[in-house]
């Protein structure tokens, strides 16, 4: 019975969650456009599939993901390795950005839109190859990204200093990338701060402050991220003017 009621209180704050969303696309459809929703019926039962597939989502985070960064977070800082533990950062960001879907949807169109650009020979293989060359700079970025926040964690360093100095580069680099290119590394920057990147990098970032003495898990936690959308932006611009 307490599963039961656990599930259902899961379920409804993910509808809560979804609501605003639901609401503003029903106003500005109904009220603003004022046209009746298209299939209605189907996206009635696609919603009731995301309400079902963000509850499975969040209690896997809570369950698994979570616990485990923390967990082997906890074992690298209490073995007092560095090396391997920036070993495994970097495993962990480049593990898990190669594995976004969002990256590879972003570099399949943009490795169409490089094609019909003339960026590229229009056909499968070259396609193939610039998408895949696009995918593995960025999981690096974002591998190299997660070794400096976690050395910084380690070291004690301030984050507004690194972040200052790593958009100062972006704009820097930006002048200089092709125009082609600049808007692609810009969105590579979002897509890596996704589903399965975010979770297990927020749990190594906080499990590793808390580990070790002297560390604030709010102040020193937090950050991973901000690195991980960074430097994407630098490495793929840099991919743009070397290719």
């Amino acid at each position: 019975m307490k599963s039961l009621k656990a599930i259902w209180s899961a379920l409804f704050e993910s509808l809560r969650d979804l609501l605003p969303i639901i609401v503003v696309i029903g106003f500005f459809q109904l009220a603003v456009l004022q046209q009746p929703i298209p299939n209605f019926g189907e996206i009635a039962l696609g919603i009731v599939f995301v309400v079902i597939g963000l509850t499975l989502f969040v209690q896997g985070l809570n369950l698994g993901l979570f616990p485990i960064g923390e967990a082997m977070a906890y074992a690298f800082a209490s073995k007092g390795n560095i090396f391997w533990l920036l070993c495994f950062a970097f495993a962990l960001g480049f593990g898990t950005t190669i594995a976004e879907p969002a990256l590879t949807a972003v570099a399949n169109e943009a490795a169409l839109v490089a094609a019909d650009g003339k960026m590229i020979e229009k056909d499968e293989q070259s396609m193939a190859s610039y998408a895949l060359g696009l995918r593995f700079t960025v999981a690096f970025s974002v591998g190299f990204a997660i070794v400096i926040g976690v050395f910084r964690i380690v070291m004690g360093w301030p984050i507004q200093y690194l972040i200052v100095v790593g958009y100062t580069g972006v704009v820097v680099m930006t002048f200089f990338a092709p125009h082609e290119i600049v808007g692609i590394a810009y969105d590579s920057g979002g897509v890596t701060t996704s589903t399965i990147t975010v979770p297990l990098v927020t749990a190594l970032g906080v499990g590793l402050a808390s580990s070790i003495k002297g560390r604030n898990p709010l102040i020193d936690g937090f950050g991973l991220i901000a690195f991980a959308s960074l430097t994407p932006m630098i490495f793929v611009m840099g991919y743009g003017m070397v290719i």
